[in-house]
């Protein structure tokens, strides 16, 4: 394929998730403690950065601003989340990039377990919790919720739409854990299996760096996955609890 026939799209995507939370604070006390439920006042959408996410935000907006000009993000895009969102609007704060929000980059939704821990769902939810073990992570839904594979949607969706408004754009996505995984699955289509593998190994570290390039094919290569030396230049603490999600 020729470079003037490949599809629309950004010439690199760069895939951040949001510093640290309080809800993953929440999540590592709830766990070290055995409880069933997280301790969280707010609702999801609206659970904002903890002292040390949004200086790991500042940290990667620092970074950011220190790349050459032609290399530095021309457009960004981030979850609606507050978390996310003001990861995305310190990260870029040096930048001539306006942050827009699109709701399909949001966190995965847990439907009834939202807020409870693996312990909390497997006392509640016995029936559900063996469920998930047959099905699998990708393709089990929470009641109410959503599963991986429906997330993935979202991304397919998300892909074909911002490819023709970012053509040729260098864009910085924000957004959560299980968002940033799912992209890899579509990204470099890899198999359920594959993806779990690489799930398994590595936990997606708050306000890390994924960066995908466009080859002339029109194809997206992984460069980096999961980086945060800019987090360690800057003397900043790496943390990698998950969202507030249930571990069955």
């Amino acid at each position: 394929m020729h470079v003037g026939d490949r599809e629309p799209g950004p010439s690199v995507i760069w895939l951040v998730r949001h510093g640290e939370s309080i809800g993953n604070v929440a999540d590592a006390h709830a766990q070290k403690a055995g409880a069933g439920r997280l301790e969280l006042d707010v609702r999801d959408p609206d659970v904002p950065l903890s002292d040390t996410g949004r200086s790991q935000a500042e940290a990667l907006g620092k970074w950011l601003a220190g790349l050459p000009e032609d290399e530095r993000p021309t457009a960004a895009l981030s979850s609606p989340f507050k978390r996310a969102l003001t990861t995305a609007q310190l990260a870029t704060g040096a930048l001539d990039v306006r942050v827009r929000t699109d709701e399909r980059l949001r966190e995965r939704d847990f439907g009834a377990f939202d807020g409870m821990t693996g312990a909390g769902i497997r006392e509640q939810f016995p029936d559900e919790a063996g469920r998930r073990d047959l099905l699998g992570k990708f393709y089990y839904r929470p009641p109410g919720g959503e599963s991986w594979a429906d997330v993935a949607l979202r991304i397919r969706s998300l892909l074909a739409t911002e490819g023709l408004r970012n053509d040729c754009q260098r864009l910085l996505v924000v957004a959560h854990q299980a968002v940033i995984m799912v992209f890899r699955y579509v990204l470099e289509e890899l198999t359920e299996q594959e993806l779990l593998a690489v799930d398994k190994e590595e936990q997606v570290a708050n306000a890390s760096l994924t960066r995908y390039e466009r080859d002339d094919a029109g194809d997206f290569r992984l460069v980096t996955f999961n980086e945060v030396e800019h987090l360690v230049t800057e003397a900043e603490d790496v943390t990698k609890e998950p969202d507030a999600a249930p571990r069955t």
